[in-house]
């Protein structure tokens, strides 16, 4: 049996928490046989198949769903686009951000070279709107660049619409990239971490997903802990007890 870290599962939807670093599906750019949350839930389901409902991207961690069947897959699909469905992330970013705001910037699609080759490339910007709120703050007496020492916030979003790589996009446009992210982020902050705390991971984590059952009617709340590094990298600024561990659950 595989290892899924399964947060809640009925007779109609399955919720994980998902590693940082493992594929929702499989992938052109992974070899063939890299593990992805798709294989490892048909094996979990003696060959039945999981339907989408929703996607993180692969350095993503946290609440992901799963639909036991076609109808629920479609069901939900339907809360997310009618935007009834109340997602959290937390992340960790550059800098010291405002105490709270509202990033209503939208985004061109991102397209990917191979797969989206055939896309038009001339669409128009999509509404993209996020929410955010700082928890805590830290500054450390780690240089980076021309700077004595570093300062990082605590940051949890709640997106209002679904773009791909909004966050990351979104907290970018305001100059406080998450860390970790090698492709909107600050080199030499995720660098400054990688030498001092061994991070291998993008800072960002599905913490939360609210929304009503569309079987029971019940309201649903399913919240995933931190992985085991960032729950000890967190403790280190002192910021445990501002989001759920391991520890929280026992």
């Amino acid at each position: 049996m595989n290892n899924l870290n399964i947060l809640f599962e009925d007779d109609d939807i399955i919720a994980l928490n998902k590693p940082s670093g493992l594929l929702v599906h499989p992938s052109w750019i992974a070899p063939r046989g890299t593990p992805n949350l798709a294989s490892m839930l048909k094996e979990y389901f003696n060959g039945g198949s999981p339907y989408t409902i929703h996607r993180l991207d692969r350095p993503t961690s946290g609440v992901i769903l799963f639909g036991k069947n076609k109808e629920i897959a479609q069901k939900m699909n339907l809360l997310f686009a009618e935007r009834n469905v109340e997602k959290t992330y937390l992340c960790m970013v550059r800098g010291y951000t405002p105490e709270a705001d509202l990033i209503d910037y939208a985004l061109k699609e991102e397209l990917d070279k191979i797969a989206d080759k055939h896309a038009s490339k001339d669409k128009e910007a999509q509404e993209a709107v996020s929410e955010y709120r700082r928890l805590a703050t830290v500054e450390l007496d780690i240089p980076v660049g021309r700077y004595e020492k570093s300062r990082y916030s605590l940051v949890e979003v709640k997106p209002k619409t679904g773009r791909k790589h909004q966050i990351r996009r979104h907290m970018k446009h305001i100059f406080h990239p998450i860390i970790g992210d090698t492709n909107h982020g600050d080199n030499k902050h995720n660098k400054s971490f990688r030498e001092n705390f061994d991070l291998q991971r993008l800072m960002l984590m599905a913490s939360n997903i609210k929304f009503e059952h569309p079987v029971t009617q019940q309201m649903m709340d399913i919240s995933a802990p931190v992985d085991q590094y960032t729950d000890q990298l967190f403790k280190k600024f002192a910021w445990d007890g501002l989001y759920l561990s391991e520890q929280t659950l026992i």
